[in-house]
């Protein structure tokens, strides 16, 4: 009797643990084939989030830095939002740079992902507009882009100082959007975040529902930024100054873009930070450039990369460039 109790436990024990492996092997099985599902879906590169996730993971590295959170892989490609984005041996988009050449001008551009030209082929980027600009005028003139995505003015200041003073530049143009002032974490995610598309894509649809509760609009998201005491709005002011210092010692000119949000062009409520962004740099010695004339009014489906996606198109790329070209191409001082 005894023996047969202990058979029967064994036998129930032996279908439990069946019963648990078949249900582990079971939602493996459903995972992997939902994750694949995914990127079958999202090969079309038209969902914003999954690019910029697949940025993150191809061409972006953790940085030693802690305040530069990420940084660019050098000599790199990457196929993103259906646009190649390569990076050179400096981590700037775009072709290797050539040997410093002192009769050479060279404007190199800092900023984020609107610098960097998210979405937009690298011959439609503002950084080479510009360049065929001034050749048509006969002027060999090189622009670099610095532009990194999920960047702010402290990072791509820092970046400047610890990576790019050698490029020795001739002019500087700070390509500032208004989230520049915006205080950034590390970032980076965990295994999953960083591995898997099923994991983002849940991780995306629940930040985004938890974050409707008590939404606030992007006008007053960015009032709040640009409060006299926020930290985000300091750090980049003292970004700015320690950049336009070293300028000044190293008789580098000096240029703000400052590059309007692009949700509603039409009933633009956020030109009270272009006028605090105009006032900083006129203290500290830029040269002050408002792109928000150059759009106009043009609609979102107009100048946005895709529907979702709020950086500026080509036809955003080349409105700023025809904005900024006769300002920095006036006779260096």
């Amino acid at each position: 009797m005894q023996r047969s109790s202990s058979t029967e436990l064994m036998q129930r024990q032996k279908s439990v643990a069946f019963s648990v492996i078949l249900f582990c092997i079971s939602t493996v099985f459903a995972l992997g084939a939902t994750e694949v599902a995914l990127r079958i879906k999202n090969y079309s590169m038209t969902n914003y989030d999954i690019e910029m996730w697949r940025y993150a993971k191809e061409l972006k590295i953790p940085s030693e830095d802690p305040r530069l959170g990420h940084e660019h892989i050098k000599n790199a490609s990457a196929l993103l939002q259906s646009v190649t984005i390569r990076t050179n041996e400096w981590g700037l988009r775009g072709a290797p740079v050539p040997p410093r050449d002192p009769v050479v001008r060279r404007i190199l551009f800092l900023g984020g992902s609107i610098t960097l030209g998210w979405g937009v082929a690298e011959q439609d980027t503002l950084t080479e507009r510009l360049v065929r600009m001034f050749a048509e005028r006969g002027e060999k003139v090189e622009v670099l882009n610095a532009g990194i995505g999920n960047y702010n003015a402290e990072r791509y200041v820092e970046r400047f100082f610890r990576d790019l003073t050698g490029l020795q530049p001739s002019d500087i143009v700070v390509n500032y959007f208004l989230r520049d002032a915006e205080t950034l974490d590390a970032g980076g995610g965990n295994i999953f975040l960083r591995n898997s598309e099923l994991a983002v894509t849940l991780w995306i649809a629940a930040t985004r529902l938890l974050g409707k509760t008590g939404e606030r609009s992007i006008t007053d998201h960015y009032k709040a930024v640009y409060a006299d005491n926020r930290p985000g709005f300091l750090a980049m002011q003292a970004s700015l100054r320690k950049l336009a210092d070293y300028a000044k010692s190293n008789g580098i000119r000096l240029y703000l873009a400052m590059t309007p949000d692009v949700h509603n062009l039409a009933h633009y409520e956020l030109g009270d930070i272009h006028e605090i962004m105009r006032r900083i740099a006129g203290e500290d010695g830029y040269v002050y450039v408002d792109l928000l004339p150059a759009f106009g009014t043009l609609a979102p489906e107009q100048v946005w990369a895709m529907p979702g996606d709020p950086h500026p198109n080509a036809l955003g790329h080349e409105l700023m460039a025809k904005a900024l070209f006769p300002i920095i191409a006036k006779t260096p001082r």
